[in-house]
């Protein structure tokens, strides 16, 4: 029975990380339809792990759960983009400024190394950029020293990703190197005001991109 139940929960794992890293690659196409019955067939396992999978994606924002018809890959004209954005906008650059207030000599050093890990990842790399662009995000609040706050950062940065994505296509060139320096330079320097104005915007231009 014991042993059941940890397979059951391998399995999913592996089916909802196959399914979220072909939604954000775009192996599924926004608004696709995700059927339980399909998804259980291509990968060989049965329809109550897939099923439970991807409930954990609309748990993450990167699958709808629609009335009577299954699940789908969300849109980018969804308004629920714009609301994050703002959500994002608003909360992280008041984690920065505690981040900031608070940060130590340890937390300056997690900043470099991980802004220079950053800035020496190639963009084409995705997989990797990926990884090292929510790192840096993500050592750039640690500083705050608050937990709950942190949580908060990781649930939104997952369905931010999609996101991203999505911008990367559609909106102008960025010049995403300049902005993160220009981040990791008023942080490290103690510019409260000034980092905290460039984390919103830095946020806010991710979802404009959406817009046209």
């Amino acid at each position: 029975m014991v042993y059941d139940a940890c397979m059951k929960q391998m399995l999913s794992e592996r089916v909802y990380t196959t399914i979220r890293d072909e939604i954000l690659s775009g192996g599924f196409a926004p608004g696709a339809a995700l059927k339980p019955q399909e998804l259980a067939g291509a990968y060989g396992v049965s329809l109550a792990v897939v099923r439970e999978a991807l409930v954990r994606l609309v748990g993450d924002g990167l699958a709808d759960r629609l009335t009577n018809r299954g699940f789908a890959v969300p849109t980018p004209s969804d308004q629920r983009w714009q609301d994050l954005a703002e959500a994002r906008a608003t909360f992280e650059p008041a984690v920065l400024r505690l981040s900031v207030q608070r940060g130590d000599l340890e937390w300056e050093s997690r900043v470099r190394a991980a802004h220079h890990r950053l800035a020496r990842t190639p963009a084409y790399e995705k997989g990797a950029w990926s990884i090292a662009h929510r790192e840096f995000h993500r050592a750039l609040l640690d500083g705050c020293g608050n937990a709950v706050m942190l949580e908060t950062f990781d649930r939104l940065w997952v369905a931010s990703e999609l996101v991203r994505v999505w911008a990367t296509d559609l909106a102008p060139p960025r010049d995403h190197a300049g902005e993160h320096r220009a981040l990791e330079e008023a942080a490290l320097a103690g510019e409260v005001d000034r980092a905290a104005e460039l984390l919103a915007a830095h946020v806010s231009l991710t979802a404009a991109g959406l817009r046209g």
